[in-house]
């Protein structure tokens, strides 16, 4: 059973980052964030974690360098200890073949980055439901 309520974003995009961030505290100040900046710090941060130390959620940026959203699922699928863990993709792209590509590979969802704050704070709720489901 995992202790914390700790959401892990893969966002390489500092502007996104504090948007979401914004987003998350909106909804609920509870939480606590642990940001990276590309797919290889999310592979790093999770073998690194313990397993009640595990995050609720994890949300990925499609487009990250070193590896990619999908790339970081593929990775992830599979392994037992990361397979109760909801992944969100959340992405500035619509392209249907990156949304097909990551819902096969594991994601709960993808979601397309909103023009506007109000509608990525409905976002923002959506995935903490999800997390407080999985905690």
């Amino acid at each position: 059973m995992r202790e914390s309520y700790t959401i892990l974003l893969a966002e390489d995009d500092p502007d996104d980052q504090e948007l979401l961030v914004h987003a998350f505290t909106e909804v609920s100040p509870t939480f606590n964030l642990h940001i990276v900046n590309d797919g290889k710090e999310v592979i790093e941060f999770l073998s690194t974690t313990s397993d009640s130390k595990l995050p609720c959620l994890i949300v990925l940026d499609y487009n990250m360098p070193e590896l990619n959203g999908a790339e970081v699922l593929q990775k992830l699928t599979g392994d037992k200890r990361y397979e109760n863990i909801p992944k969100i993709v959340l992405s500035t792209s619509s392209n249907p073949k990156y949304i097909q590509d990551c819902l096969c590979k594991g994601a709960h969802a993808y979601k397309v980055k909103p023009d506007n704050f109000t509608q990525l704070v409905v976002i923002a709720k959506e995935m903490l439901d999800l997390c407080g489901k999985a905690a």
